[in-house]
């Protein structure tokens, strides 16, 4: 009886208002808006050469009761999105990893909508979640254009991902066992309801047995090397489970449909006098290929601050994305390189250039794509 005992006097403190809290003179209500846009061309191979248009707008509000002086640890937060605008890779490319991470049909809907409670070195979110907000997601690989280096493609492709631009609901615990090694567990509604006449702005989520789960764990460790440089790791698995009668046996019991493994990594690699920085990062994840064309998946690349800019106002990138599958000839390799610059704290332009190596999102085979993109994202 102690041990749950201590726990819930644990949590009930963890709620209670905190004595002399300067936090109390920020508003608990925060409302931020952003606008990224795009043009996109392919100027060679591919589907056909063409360019097109597309947008995305987020309104967020985030609610925090500890500023509200109600308890502590709590936030509500909401994130709704509308999307516009062209297909560039279905129309013009053809590519499977998807050239931009924004592309999506034209959408008004609520793409996060979740509460949050800390307790201690914990914390459990429910709602609607974006997987790779928390889980398989790379710091440094977020600077580049291309959706693979948002989320794996064995993970968006492999299984009905709760990933931009349709979420799920699921429950989240974190628990950090010390300052560097932490660990995340969540599991999610295993098939989401689509967009459709039902379900238009997200917020129909129909539970049931059939669906089944999924569910991911992944470990988080934090690393300092010598001269400050920083690093930040994650290893995780995911599997999607059913829920199964056996009408021989009688018996129900939850079968494991697909899963898979992965692994990210960011390393400061140096810093520099004049303040600049460079790093890399890593993606790697494999699936089964007796369940999955793409069976597997391989990301890397480089990341330096203030190569033009002395106060680091800017950011150039390289990196490769390849997604390997089991059939021969079927690799996709897209070769990116990416320059962000900060004109204010509001505003960044952002030209990229992709060469995609065997566009196979089609099935048929494509010759090697050129594109091009200029990214603007307005902060309000």
């Amino acid at each position: 009886m102690k041990l749950p005992v201590t726990i819930l006097c644990l949590l009930y403190y963890s709620l209670l208002p905190a004595q002399n809290d300067t936090s109390y003179h920020e508003p608990p209500i925060t409302l931020q808006s952003s606008y990224v846009s795009e043009f996109v061309t392919n100027h060679r191979g591919g589907l056909k050469t063409g360019t097109c248009y597309q947008g995305m707008a987020n309104f967020t509000l985030s609610f925090d009761t500890r500023h509200a002086r109600l308890w502590n640890g709590g936030t509500f937060y909401i994130n709704a999105a509308h999307t516009h605008g062209g297909n560039p890779s279905t129309q013009f490319i053809g590519d499977f990893q998807v050239a931009s991470n924004i592309e999506a049909d034209n959408l008004t809907y609520f793409h996060e909508m979740w509460y949050s409670q800390s307790f201690g070195n914990a914390n459990l979110t429910i709602g609607l979640q974006d997987l790779n907000v928390e889980f398989a997601a790379s710091e440094y690989a977020s600077l580049f254009v291309n959706s693979s280096f948002g989320v794996h493609s064995t993970i968006a492709d492999n299984i009905i991902a709760p990933i931009f631009p349709l979420t799920a609901f699921g429950i989240q615990f974190k628990y950090d066992l010390s300052p560097t090694l932490g660990i995340k567990l969540i599991a999610f509604d295993g098939f989401p309801t689509d967009f459709s006449e039902n379900n238009p702005y997200n917020l129909h989520w129909n539970f049931t047995r059939e669906d089944g789960l999924l569910n991911i764990v992944q470990i988080n460790y934090k690393t300092l090397l010598r001269q400050n440089l920083t690093g930040a790791y994650s290893i995780g698995s995911y599997s999607h489970q059913h829920f199964t009668a056996e009408k021989v046996n009688k018996t129900n019991h939850w079968e494991i449909t697909n899963y898979g493994f992965y692994l990210t990594g960011d390393q400061q690699i140096a810093q520099y006098t004049n303040g600049s920085i460079l790093s890399s990062f890593l993606q790697a994840s494999i699936s089964p290929y007796q369940k999955n064309e793409n069976c597997f998946y391989l990301g890397f690349g480089f990341h330096y601050s203030g190569i033009l800019c002395k106060n680091k106002a800017d950011v150039t990138g390289i990196a490769i994305a390849h997604a390997g599958f089991d059939t021969p000839g079927r690799d996709e390799t897209t070769i990116e390189l990416t320059y962000q610059y900060k004109l204010n704290d509001r505003l960044s332009v952002q030209p990229d250039i992709q060469y995609i190596i065997n566009p196979t999102g089609t099935g048929q085979k494509l010759p090697n794509a050129l594109v091009t993109a200029l990214r603007f994202n307005i902060e309000l």
